[in-house]
């Protein structure tokens, strides 16, 4: 009851408090009950958007990348306003996989894309988008895809060590959930999906003369063009939250493909110390600051395998928000391993971001595989290492 007292402004007060809970035989402490409707809350408003939901941890806007498994493992999702890395395989055979879920997971939901490639056409990377399984299909096509390459018990339990039977197990099949889709690799997205989205492309060969004129400058004529595009589509489509009185919202999704590379004019794949070594982490910087004030997430793959300066890849690595390196088994010794045959790489989490909080989520399993069945690009485990 000493505690109680100290919570009022006097003993009377306290006392006069609990009598009159107990004549409504309630406590005194009591949730404070909804406001009624007509009248004006002036706290702020999660924005509503498809194919979005809040942080349980920090209530940032999520959007999904397109594998589930993946959103599990980023907390949640990517973040609205955040960079995504993705560290390219050695011989770039998953890394567009996971690129082209970002940009399929954008279309079903509506959301805006913006593809820029300095290799491939935009337009051609969206005809080559995967299918999404959606409703039944989706438990369907992945029932029948874990059946067909369905593991004997025996080999199981030999190759499950007991550290990991504790662990909580990935999730890797179709939920009930309208946040995240699974995606079919064998097919490709119908066409009349690609017609009704709002997408737009940026080919660095069609944006650059050959004849241009390059000025001096601390970043290369590619990326102060792409740039410039991302720039102006934030703007001129209000993702910067500058019409506030717009009543249908929606997020832009930008995917980069192979930053980096020599295609994009950067050296510095080629030399360790070249003219251009700071050209690419300039790039990074201004871009974290147009996603930072705009309902806008971005997604790149990078070649850091081919990057000569480590000081450099280390600084990407601080001006991007999440980093994730995949690693192939093609051309390594774990190829022809048997212990590794039903994987074809590991997948590191490299960094998640700190978002509103001193912490940031980080999975309970460290030991991360990934396989591309018949169908399905999983994560799962790895139970070797």
């Amino acid at each position: 009851m000493a505690a109680v007292a100290t919570c009022g402004s006097g003993v009377g007060t306290t006392g006069s408090a609990v009598a009159t809970a107990s004549k409504s035989n309630v406590t005194s402490f009591q949730r404070r009950g909804p406001r009624a409707s007509g009248t004006n809350d002036s706290g702020p408003r999660l924005v509503s958007i498809a194919g979005t939901r809040p942080s349980v941890r920090n209530g940032q806007l999520l959007v999904s990348t397109g594998l589930p498994a993946l959103d599990q493992l980023l907390g949640g999702g990517l973040a609205i306003g955040t960079v995504l890395l993705i560290e390219e395989d050695k011989y770039n055979i998953y890394s567009p996989l996971l690129f082209k879920c970002f940009l399929a997971e954008g279309i079903v939901n509506g959301h805006t894309l913006l593809v820029a490639s300095a290799k491939e056409d935009p337009a051609n990377i969206l005809q080559e988008l995967p299918a999404p399984l959606l409703d039944d299909n989706s438990k369907k096509e992945f029932d029948e895809d874990v059946y067909n390459h369905k593991t004997p018990e025996s080999n199981i339990k030999m190759k499950i060590a007991w550290r990991y039977q504790l662990l909580p197990k990935m999730e890797i099949g179709p939920v009930s959930s309208r946040f995240g889709h699974y995606y079919d690799a064998s097919k490709r997205i119908p066409q009349e999906l690609i017609e009704a989205s709002n997408w737009h492309g940026f080919f660095l060969p069609e944006k650059i003369s050959s004849v241009l004129k390059v000025e001096p400058c601390s970043l290369t004529p590619g990326y102060i063009k792409l740039l410039q595009f991302i720039q102006n589509i934030i703007y001129e489509e209000r993702f910067d939250g500058s019409n506030p009185q717009k009543k249908q919202r929606n997020v832009l999704r930008i995917g980069i493909q192979n930053l980096g590379s020599p295609l994009w004019g950067d050296d510095i794949c080629c030399a360790e110390n070249g003219s251009n070594s700071h050209s690419l982490t300039k790039f990074l910087y201004v871009l974290r600051g147009l996603l930072r004030t705009s309902l806008s997430a971005c997604i790149i793959t990078m070649p850091t395998h081919l990057i000569q300066n480590k000081a450099i890849i280390a600084r990407v690595t601080n001006l991007s928000d999440i980093v994730i390196g995949l690693e192939s088994f093609i051309g390594s010794e774990r190829e022809t391993n048997p212990l590794y045959k039903d994987y074809h790489g590991l997948i590191h989490i490299r960094q998640i971001p700190r978002l509103n909080n001193l912490i940031c989520d980080e999975s309970d399993v460290k030991d991360l595989a990934f396989k591309l069945k018949r169908k399905l690009f999983t994560i799962e485990v790895d139970f070797i290492s």
